[in-house]
């Protein structure tokens, strides 16, 4: 244990000592250099990070609106470099519009209903996806978290073998460091997609999160599965759905660092596991948090942020069975060109 430790603080020096976690993350984006379409044209936010994109290498960019307007209402940025689509006049329309009815045909789409969702750019950009004619998707910016994931639940699906899609947030500490993390950064699911979880969902979203730590963040993932108690120090059914979910996790993923149930300060403070969960090798050292629910998610990444300073960015859907992100209605264009470098990270080697 102390040697793995030991690796893990070297490891956070080395992250500290290479500037910004988010420019490491638009660095390795830019090193895969993956072809992100954007849906929303029409907000010139999504203009402005397209443009920066494209600028700071992060990514190619497929821009979807009318030329014509994007430029009328965006004078001053540079689009060179940027595919613009207008999905009501292109040439491919068609094509996803069949690509569209044969996956919703069962569900009684017609020929002529496809062809005129095919037009509607989430739809459209989703299309794009599930065809391999761009790697990722971004969107939200100025349409509901329905609008972006619907698409995605009817066109891109899941991942095989993931029953639900997840969220999770990047937590980033503040400037200055915050001295129970070794790496500067900690990992909260679910935040923001799912109220409740079965036993067996809460375990897949534990998996899950722990690969997007690895993949996204770039670090070792130690997953603490949360809860009010630690090490059945309490009785409810609430504890036991998390115990269950530990158990069905650890089954699935034997050599994975996961460990529960566990209260937060057991799960990140040294001397409360030392007292709590003696034996545990991952209780004092987690750097991923799964909390047992919506409501408890979504509290405690908005106390982290608001009370702690932390940088919070998502929430970050995750179990598509390719990329496809959302974004916050009240996102700047840095939010936007950030979530487009993660949504580049998550593009799965064939």
């Amino acid at each position: 244990m102390a040697d793995f430790m030991r690796k893990v603080k070297a490891f956070g020096r080395k992250l500290v000592e290479s500037g910004s976690i988010v420019e490491d993350l638009k660095k390795r984006a830019g090193e895969k250099q993956r072809r992100i379409v954007l849906c929303e044209g029409e907000d010139k936010r999504v203009v402005e990070a397209a443009q920066r994109c494209v600028e700071e290498n992060v990514a190619k960019i497929v821009l979807l609106g009318k030329e014509s307007e994007i430029k009328a209402a965006n004078p001053e940025a540079n689009l060179e470099g940027i595919e613009i689509i207008n999905p009501a006049t292109s040439p491919k329309l068609q094509e996803y519009a069949d690509l569209l009815y044969e996956l919703r045909k069962a569900k009684g789409m017609t020929p002529e209903q496809a062809l005129e969702q095919a037009k509607d750019a989430t739809f459209f950009g989703a299309l794009m996806l599930k065809a391999g004619d761009v790697d990722g998707l971004v969107s939200g910016a100025c349409h509901s978290t329905a609008n972006t994931l619907r698409p995605g639940l009817q066109i891109i699906k899941t991942a095989p073998g993931v029953k639900a899609v997840s969220s999770f947030n990047l937590m980033i500490a503040p400037a200055g460091g915050n001295k129970y993390l070794d790496d500067g950064v900690i990992i909260f699911a679910d935040c923001g997609l799912n109220p409740t979880y079965t036993a067996e969902g809460l375990a897949d979203c534990a998996l899950a999160t722990a690969r997007s730590a690895k993949e996204i963040a770039g670090i070792e993932p130690r997953v603490a599965m949360l809860s009010f108690s630690t090490m059945g120090s309490a009785k409810h059914d609430n504890v036991t759905l998390v115990q269950e979910a530990t158990r069905i996790a650890k089954e699935k993923a034997p050599d994975l660092a996961l460990d529960g149930e566990l209260q937060f300060d057991a799960a990140l403070v040294p001397e409360v596991a030392a007292l709590k969960a003696p034996k545990s090798l991952v209780a004092g050292h987690a750097n991923v948090c799964i909390f047992p629910d919506l409501q408890a998610g979504n509290i405690g990444y908005k106390i982290a942020e608001r009370l702690g300073g932390f940088q919070a960015v998502g929430p970050i859907c995750q179990g598509f069975a390719k990329p496809l992100n959302d974004l916050s209605r009240g996102c700047k264009a840095s939010d936007i060109v950030l979530a487009v470098a993660i949504t580049a990270l998550q593009v799965r080697e064939n």
